[in-house]
């Protein structure tokens, strides 16, 4: 299903700038490595460069050690990624395609992906989940809890459980009752 363009995240504005902050990152990690940073002189440089590129809180990226995350492809994608809109009445379809086939099925997305695309898209769609989830933590305010409806549950037996995609989508539109 495809989504109303204000729902979809805009790529198109994540390729113009990911390039820049992909170079102004690993430039950044090359200057500590020869010069080191221990007044993060340079590091509020960097921070105050990619937020006026943004207009994201840098401060919520960890610009230092992203070895340990993801790489420094995926936190350029992620930084250079405009953050999810509020967006109104949201159809109980376009919840139920982002989170059966947007969050919990990257196979499914695009479903005419070419398993040889190389495209910015391609590349990064699997690390769009922060993005959706983003989403629903604006739209769904009174509903989206990651850890009761997208994490393992425990029955009153303590057998592990997940919920149905159904379920989720359920418990996101119906103000999570029952």
């Amino acid at each position: 299903m495809q989504l109303r363009k204000e729902i979809e995240p805009q790529l198109d504005i994540a390729e113009k700038f990911y390039s820049e902050i992909l170079k102004s990152i690993t430039d950044y990690t090359n200057f500590c490595d020869k010069n080191g940073d221990e007044e993060n002189i340079e590091y509020q440089k960097l921070e105050d460069k990619l937020h006026k590129l943004t207009g994201k809180d840098i401060t919520q990226f960890n610009l230092w050690e992203w070895w340990e995350d993801e790489g420094v492809e995926v936190l350029s994608f992620r930084i250079a990624l405009p953050a999810p809109p509020k967006v109104e009445n949201i159809t109980k379809a376009e919840l139920s395609e982002i989170v059966c086939n947007r969050l919990e099925c990257f196979d499914n997305w695009p479903t005419n992906r070419d398993q040889n695309d190389r495209s910015f898209e391609a590349q990064f769609f699997p690390y769009l989940d922060t993005y959706y989830h983003d989403f629903l933590r604006i739209n769904f305010k009174r509903t989206y809890n990651y850890q009761k409806i997208f994490c393992t549950q425990k029955d009153k037996d303590k057998n592990s459980f997940e919920l149905s995609d159904e379920t989720k989508v359920d418990k996101l539109w119906n103000d999570g009752k029952f």
